[in-house]
């Protein structure tokens, strides 16, 4: 996945940063909510239940968007493409952690350090001196 922001117009919702369309914000973001309510932890089973549910269309919840707000809303996201758009790019960036001994997801903060990884690399490139690299010339 690849992460595009302008450092100029910033929103204050990271999910508006790693997300590319709206449903899937709001699906990620019921996903993190629904987490913290199980004190920051679901197992596979409970994931499942979560996907499912969202797949049949039965997952009521109330979401923060300004024409929703106090409203009970049903949400609905396929499965497959739940697990493909939201949940595995949400642990390959670091933002969930699949204990496979334990099989539960759990919020991570890996996300936060592999951008401060990201942040020095930046840094070390723009410190390197000028390459040997030049154009041939005709």
């Amino acid at each position: 996945m690849v992460i595009l922001f302008d450092q100029y117009h910033l929103p204050e919702n990271v999910y508006e940063i790693i997300f590319a369309t709206n449903q899937q914000r709001i699906v990620a973001k019921v996903l993190i909510d629904s987490m913290k309510e199980k004190k920051g932890e679901m197992n596979k089973t409970e994931m499942s239940f979560f996907a499912t549910k969202l797949h049949d269309g039965e997952l009521v919840t109330e979401i923060d968007e300004p024409q929703y707000k106090g409203k009970k809303v049903k949400l609905s996201y396929n499965k497959r493409q739940f697990y493909d758009r939201i949940l595995t790019p949400m642990k390959t960036m670091g933002l969930i952690d699949y204990d496979m001994y334990k099989k539960t997801y759990k919020i991570s903060e890996a996300f936060n350090r592999e951008l401060i990884k990201i942040g020095l690399l930046w840094q070390r490139e723009a410190r390197k001196p000028v390459s040997e690299f030049k154009l041939k010339k005709k």
